[in-house]
């Protein structure tokens, strides 16, 4: 059985921006039944030198969307990251998650060997478009989710695999 470009990238996009937002609702009720400013979260990271959790969502939603727009040949379109509270962040994930829903598998046909550059910090960086979901895009998304998912584990919020992975499809 042959997997399509769409079955590889928008299930698995939407599946985790699912988890993402399970997860972050679970934070959310962390805070509330401690009392904890909700800010302290979502300003909370690994390390210094690391994003917080409201950059690690901000980023896993971009970087689904943009890799869905590109295999497409859609026009990207910019969000502003000026979300703020737990109820921003969710319609931002919710609002991914509908963009993608709308995409057909039809629209990500034969974009397995389309030419896709990206500019990368100072650097440009060209992609197959398979290249580009199999080696940057979903595993992006996976690492943003995951660092997500770390930083409100590491402050207290109980979560396990299974909030991560959410349930299993048959």
């Amino acid at each position: 059985m042959k997997i399509s470009m769409y079955q590889m990238t928008v299930p698995v996009f939407v599946r985790f921006l699912n988890n993402l937002n399970a997860i972050l609702k679970t934070g959310e009720d962390f805070a509330k039944a401690r009392e904890i400013d909700p800010e302290v979260l979502l300003n909370s990271r690994l390390a210094p030198d690391m994003f917080p959790l409201s950059r690690q969502i901000q980023i896993a939603c971009d970087l689904a969307k943009r890799c869905v727009e590109r295999l497409a040949g859609l026009d990207i379109v910019s969000v502003e990251d000026n979300e703020k509270t737990f109820a921003q962040f969710h319609e931002r994930i919710n609002h991914t998650i509908a963009f993608l829903e709308t995409i057909e598998p039809e629209q990500l046909d034969n974009s397995e060997e389309k030419k896709i550059t990206l500019k990368l910090r100072d650097a440009s960086h060209e992609f197959k478009g398979i290249n580009l979901a199999l080696y940057f895009s979903l595993p992006n998304v996976y690492f943003h989710v995951t660092t997500a998912y770390n930083i409100l584990r590491h402050n207290g919020v109980e979560l396990g695999k299974k909030d991560f992975i959410g349930d299993l499809p048959v």
